[in-house]
């Protein structure tokens, strides 16, 4: 498994007013003090091939897929590629929905970081920790609405809320719909066109006891003044992406999990890392889209809530949630291709795959206030048009959901 994506958090302090405002939300905005990372699984067609997505699409009949046919106006090759819905560009309409599944993650570890030394390098002591999604967590919530499993249910992310980008109501639906509708607006048929997760099934979590030398608990004290709410899990990556595959799919598969849903991870303050949990250069990944080690090919995502605090206010509950399911419904396996990009985000040198989370990585989408009077943290995502055109089918010509790109990337990354 390649982990293919890192970033640094920006902080970007806002005003968020709610009526009930949670514990964490009602401190001053977090300060970002670890270094967050996603990645991509890709298919084992390979990332970049050109003829990868149309075989993986072969291969996943029960995923509703749409084939595109671009000519990038940034490069003048033609790309083709694989996204989950209904083509926006054939007469516009179509009502898709994907069985989703959300099944939360249980880390039990075994070790405890007390310290780090300037290089990164943690000092470890053995001792016992518990990261369970599934139960009230008072310390880093509050005494409301304090279960991070309850909240991410409720959250924009599967509800409804209302979306309006610079001023045009996009509809009431869930957030990676609005994106995607905002995303081909000049095409649509804006009152027919939506890709939404449903229904949502909800399984019991499952436990992975971590050995001691896979994973630990990040002290509250561990990273020097201030301490922050709670530990933190770190997990080897590699190790949780075997037991997604070799146990919790194969456990699931006969109660309807299969290629043709899509399985969502749920993770709290739980992160992994590429390789030794004790180095924190290998951490920390909040979450992933990735596809199965067997045909057909399964899609799937970890992503982590997290309400430490530890990645600023642009990492925090369901941030990573949006970035994460916004790629797997533009690029489901990992390998749609694009004229190389980059600079910008969490990528420091060039990419050439259509991650629309990865370019505005830390920037935030307007925050959703939620019935349940949570306030929920989203990523701005790129449009379609930013990777290959200079010509923008996105709501008002611009290039990214909140206005933050208004060309698309430029000449080829070098």
């Amino acid at each position: 498994m390649k982990f293919l994506k890192s970033l640094s958090f920006s902080v970007l302090v806002l005003l968020c007013v709610a009526v009930t405002a949670t514990f964490l939300q009602a401190q001053s905005a977090p300060r970002a003090r670890l270094t967050a990372k996603y990645k991509v699984k890709s298919a084992p067609t390979g990332a970049n091939a050109a003829a990868a997505p149309l075989a993986s699409a072969a291969a996943t009949p029960g995923l509703p897929l749409w084939s595109f046919h671009v000519h990038s106006s940034r490069d003048g090759n033609d790309y083709t590629g694989v996204m989950v819905g209904t083509n926006p560009f054939d007469e516009g309409s179509g009502n898709t929905r994907v069985a989703t599944q959300i099944i939360p993650i249980i880390f039990k570890t075994h070790t405890v970081a007390t310290s780090a030394d300037a290089k990164g390098i943690l000092t470890t002591t053995p001792g016992n920790n518990t990261f369970n999604p599934t139960v009230p967590d008072r310390a880093c919530l509050g005494s409301r609405n304090n279960n991070p499993l309850r909240l991410f249910q409720q959250s924009p992310i599967f509800q409804p809320a209302d979306f309006n980008y610079g001023g045009t109501d996009v509809g009431r639906t869930q957030t990676t719909d609005a994106f995607q509708r905002a995303n081909f607006w000049r095409v649509i048929d804006r009152e027919d066109y939506h890709v939404t997760l449903g229904p949502i099934t909800n399984f019991n979590a499952f436990v992975l006891d971590v050995p001691a030398a896979s994973g630990l608990a990040l002290a509250t004290t561990s990273l020097g003044p201030p301490a922050f709410c709670a530990p933190m899990a770190i997990v080897d990556g590699n190790l949780f992406d075997l037991f997604v595959n070799n146990t919790i799919l194969p456990a699931l598969a006969p109660r309807g999990v299969n290629h043709g849903t899509f399985p969502i991870f749920l993770l709290y303050n739980a992160v992994l890392s590429d390789g030794d949990p004790t180095n924190l250069n290998n951490c920390c990944i909040l979450g992933y889209h990735g596809t199965g080690n067997s045909d057909p090919t399964q899609t799937y995502s970890p992503m982590d809530f997290d309400s430490t605090g530890l990645f600023g206010v642009s990492g925090l509950d369901t941030a990573t949630a949006s970035h994460e399911v916004g790629e797997w419904m533009d690029d489901p396996f990992g390998n749609n291709a694009t004229p190389p990009w980059g600079h910008t985000g969490q990528v420091p040198g060039c990419q050439g795959n259509l991650e629309v989370g990865d370019p505005l990585s830390g920037t935030e989408a307007p925050r959703i206030l939620m019935p349940n009077g949570f306030t929920y943290h989203l990523q701005e995502l790129a449009f379609f048009s930013w990777f290959y055109s200079s010509r923008s089918v996105g709501l008002g010509g611009w290039f990214s959901d909140n206005g933050t790109f208004l060309t698309d990337a430029g000449p080829p990354c070098q």
